[in-house]
């Protein structure tokens, strides 16, 4: 379900396949950010099993991506800073 997630997720944003991205959103090592990392996938399965594909979707936005996007923004460049950087060369 997380894979799944991740792939229609980073489609969505239209940046193309980002093998990455992706990696860092399904990876155990964030995962853990919320307990142990198979008891999170389990929780989502749960969802899945119980609500279907679009609940599984929600608790993911919901519960996971919000502490994601936080680190994503630390590690990415702002927008612009490419062109800020060629600027002053």
């Amino acid at each position: 379900m997380l894979a799944l997630h991740a792939r229609a997720r980073i489609l969505r944003e239209g940046s193309g396949i980002d093998n990455e991205k992706a990696i860092r959103m399904t990876s155990n090592r964030f995962l853990t950010n919320f307990g142990e990392a198979s008891e999170v996938e389990a929780r989502v399965g749960r969802v899945y099993r119980e609500q279907g594909l679009e609940a599984a979707f929600e608790w993911i936005e919901e519960t996971l991506m919000p502490l994601f996007e936080k680190q994503e923004r630390r590690i990415a460049p702002p927008p612009g800073y490419k062109k800020l950087v060629k600027a002053k060369a």
